[in-house]
């Protein structure tokens, strides 16, 4: 199966369960892999027989800029149901950092992976 993904996308929200932190708006960084069979596009050439990164990434940004959340383990599980739900993604795999939470660290964060990997 192929992999279609997008790597970094960053967005700014309230994340955090801190005081300080429902105060500020945070970044956070989003690495996601898509399951998706890209025989088809690639001989049609056409976007609309694609999954358009591009659409998923307006998607999740406006979600994530717009929610409000407690924990990184609940934002990340909503944005996987809105891919796998809207998108039609049987798996993925989504990786989201939240960079300066740890002091020595350049990340922490969670790694997920929803549905079956077609092969």
């Amino acid at each position: 199966m192929d992999t279609v993904f997008i790597e970094g996308l960053k967005v700014e929200t309230v994340i955090g369960i801190y005081d300080w932190e429902r105060r500020i708006r945070q970044p956070l960084r989003f690495d996601i892999e898509m399951a998706f069979d890209n025989t088809v596009p690639a001989g049609t050439d056409a976007i609309a027989d694609t999954l358009d990164y591009k659409a998923v990434s307006k998607r999740l940004v406006a979600f994530v800029e717009a929610s409000d959340f407690g924990l990184v383990e609940t934002l990340a599980e909503r944005c996987a149901e809105i891919i796998q739900r809207e998108f039609g993604v049987p798996w993925l795999r989504l990786r989201l950092r939240k960079p300066g939470a740890v002091r020595g660290a350049v990340a922490v964060g969670v790694c997920i992976e929803r549905g079956r990997r077609p092969s």
